[in-house]
């Protein structure tokens, strides 16, 4: 059975189809620079290599027209008739208040509009998605994997606010967190790799990348996570605040005139470590720039480091202490030294790295914890589109 993830961005469609007899990825490919001149698709083939296909695409609709032509290319295509492939599932990172992954219908789709202002940059672009499959393929089922849904667990004096507590009822105000589909599967592979029970651990999984979020994990249950309403509160992230007093917000916007709209832009797009080091949101390239004598670069790498040393922190605090360290996502997975800095001075905790394993750790899963550690702390690849295929052959098989 075939199985297709699509996960859409404001200018962006990436997918992968599967076989899910072996799990195996058939294609893979992203469309950029939708709605812009000069969009294009670059397939990943079955041998690693890479083919562009320049095309124009306006809209959502014109880009999954060309990921399914792609598909179907007599070259370097996976499959002979769109008729083999079984469901499409999209990775959705607002969900609100399902609790698990859903079979789109007319009436799911009503229920979650609502919450699609939640994730302002992403919920209009999976929609445009949902509807083109649609539109070319009426009768295929489609599944929506939330974000949102593995915090779901979160107690109430986690997710709630400290606001007047209407906003609550009327508005369903209250700490929503994302990247949970990575937090849920990093959790389930960290007890077939280290060889435990979630169930019965006390896991802080930190997904790294230029959007980042850490959850407290107890006893296989996320009891709190990170991001918030939106995906803006937290960690420093590569062009995204985290953490901010709120009034600075208020503060600026009066100092400089600024709409809504251009407030949300700054945060979202202007702000952490591109804001801070005036150099980028890529950490490798702060990083460099740092090694080179740029001071303000290395105070963007010391914040960022610092904030999620304190939410590890916290999180050990929450959950009476900490089992397990899990560091995920293209950071995460590839920054040694974010993840030596983000750790030094926990030894308190019961953490102690191997400085030589963690440096050595470039993507693959590994324990980069000292045999003698208290806590294991292990770098575990994340593959959420793996998980969005699962869960959509669970659902359509049911």
């Amino acid at each position: 059975m075939k199985i297709l993830v699509i996960n859409c961005g404001s200018s962006s469609i990436k997918y992968k189809l599967y076989e899910m007899q072996t799990e195996t990825v058939l294609a893979a490919g992203g469309i950029e620079k939708i709605g812009l001149p000069g969009s294009f698709l670059k397939a990943t083939l079955t041998d690693g290599t890479k083919k562009i296909i320049n095309r124009e695409c306006p809209t959502h609709t014109e880009g999954i027209r060309l990921m399914f032509d792609t598909l179907l290319d007599p070259e370097i295509g996976a499959v002979k008739s769109l008729d083999e492939i079984s469901a499409a599932g999209h990775r959705i990172v607002a969900g609100g208040t399902y609790t698990e992954s859903q079979i789109v219908t007319d009436e799911m789709l009503a229920g979650w509009k609502p919450f699609m202002e939640l994730a302002p940059l992403h919920s209009d672009a999976h929609l445009k998605g949902y509807m083109a499959v649609r539109e070319m393929l009426p009768q295929l089922p489609q599944v929506f994997v939330f974000d949102t849904a593995f915090h779901q667990t979160m107690p109430e004096k986690a997710y709630m606010y400290a606001l007047p507590y209407k906003y609550y009822t009327q508005y369903h105000f209250r700490r929503y967190g994302a990247h949970g589909t990575s937090h849920r599967f990093v959790t389930a592979r960290a007890g077939e790799f280290l060889g435990f029970n979630p169930s019965e651990k006390r896991i802080i999984t930190c997904h790294i990348g230029n959007g980042a979020s850490v959850s407290a994990v107890y006893h296989g249950k996320c009891i709190d996570t990170s991001m918030g309403l939106t995906p803006l509160e937290g960690v420093m992230m590569g062009s995204r605040t985290g953490d901010i007093d709120s009034s600075a917000i208020l503060y600026i916007m009066q100092k400089e005139g600024q709409t809504p709209e251009e407030a949300i832009n700054l945060l979202n797009k202007k702000s952490g470590v591109l804001g801070v080091s005036g150099v980028s949101s890529d950490m490798r390239e702060v990083t460099e720039a740092a090694k080179a004598g740029n001071e303000r670069a290395q105070l963007a790498l010391d914040m960022y480091n610092y904030r999620i040393k304190k939410y590890i922190g916290a999180y050990a605090a929450a959950m009476g202490g900490v089992d397990a360290i899990i560091f995920t996502a293209g950071v995460g997975e590839h920054q040694y030294d974010m993840r030596e800095g983000s750790l030094e001075g926990l030894e308190f905790l019961g953490i102690k790295l191997d400085k030589e394993a963690n440096k050595a750790c470039f993507g693959d899963e590994a324990v980069i914890s000292a045999p003698d550690s208290k806590v294991v702390v292990a770098v575990i690849p994340t593959d959420e589109e793996l998980l969005i295929a699962r869960d959509t052959l669970g659902l359509i098989s049911e």
